[in-house]
């Protein structure tokens, strides 16, 4: 085991991918001579040539274009969205041809692109930069969307998005970035599309990802000083979702709540609370609560604290679920 921050963890995940795949490069706004903005990517391209870790125009949508016509030729390129907010002008390629030409070749065209996009609030930044974009592209068929939470999922799901064939878009929650956790760099984790249970519990079920399962690990520690015994499930992946973990663990507990940042209406909770609707509902003791940003858009800095959904706001949920 190795501890190291996530932002290490995903420096040395990609060093391994550009190790192991010589068709694959690195590709975004100053992630080469800079290692980008938050450093993921410091001295890879002193190690590996600016033919591999490529330092591209500020243009997203030339980046994802270029990517796309560099995997036709039998490149694995890692694209770099610099923060979450610079995603949209590149949204026509994402959407309209990364998620669709393999479809439309019948399979015949294989993308393996992967897109990191830093996302989430909680660093105090200004507007563009704290944004959480994830259900555009989890309702995009053709596209796989995951999120690590920690720094071993971080090591090990780039890799294992970068080593599929197809299209991930694979957020990073940046306030988490300097959050450091022990590391097996010898033996992979779970399976990339799979949930993890990251406490176990019978009370009830919380549900999170990314930025937002450290929250609910803090609101089941601090629910277990007041006797209650809380679960907590971590999505990771965002499309396709794992749905088995969740359903065996609603059926145990009878109780959920959803926790993520990004605004609740027609968000990722919404589905997931449908689906445990749909699937549980003989097993509910109460609704599926969620507890989520508010459906504005991200405020300035100094009121990000009263939007982002915190371990009291959790506790809350649990609370009103209970009095069902």
């Amino acid at each position: 085991m190795t501890t190291m921050s996530m932002i290490k963890a995903l420096n040395e995940g990609l060093r391994r991918v550009l190790e192991e795949q010589p068709k694959s490069l690195v590709m975004g706004e100053d992630v080469g001579r800079l290692g980008g903005v938050f450093r993921v990517t410091d001295g890879l391209q002193k190690d590996f040539g600016a033919d591999r870790i490529i330092d591209t125009p500020l243009a997203e949508s030339g980046i994802i274009g270029t990517a796309i016509g560099l995997a036709m030729r039998g490149y694995r390129p890692i694209c770099e969205i610099q923060f979450d907010g610079f995603v949209y002008p590149a949204f026509d390629q994402l959407v309209s041809q990364l998620a669709k030409i393999p479809n439309r070749s019948a399979g015949r065209i294989r993308l393996p692109v992967v897109v990191r996009i830093p996302y989430g609030g909680g660093i105090g930044a200004i507007e563009h930069h704290s944004e959480s974009p994830e259900a555009y592209f989890a309702h995009t068929a053709g596209l796989k969307v995951v999120t690590c939470s920690n720094p071993a999922d971080a090591y090990w799901m780039i890799q294992q998005a970068a080593a599929g064939d197809d299209p991930v878009i694979f957020f990073e929650p940046k306030r988490r970035y300097h959050a450091k956790g022990e590391v097996d760099t010898d033996e992979a984790g779970i399976e990339l599309y799979r949930a993890r249970t990251v406490r176990e519990g019978r009370t009830a079920t919380l549900i999170a990802y990314g930025p937002t399962v450290d929250v609910a690990v803090n609101a089941a520690e601090a629910a277990a000083e007041e006797g209650l015994d809380l679960e907590v499930v971590d999505l990771r992946s965002l499309s396709p979702i794992d749905w088995e973990p969740l359903f065996a663990s609603v059926r145990k507990t009878g109780r959920a709540v959803v926790v993520h940042e990004a605004p609740g209406n027609v968000g990722i909770g919404a589905e997931v609370a449908a689906r445990l609707t749909e699937e549980c509902f003989y097993s509910l003791e109460a609704p599926v609560l969620r507890v989520t940003g508010y459906d504005v858009p991200y405020p300035a800095s100094r009121l990000e604290d009263d939007y982002l959904p915190n371990l009291d706001r959790v506790l809350d949920a649990v609370d009103r679920s209970l009095e069902h």
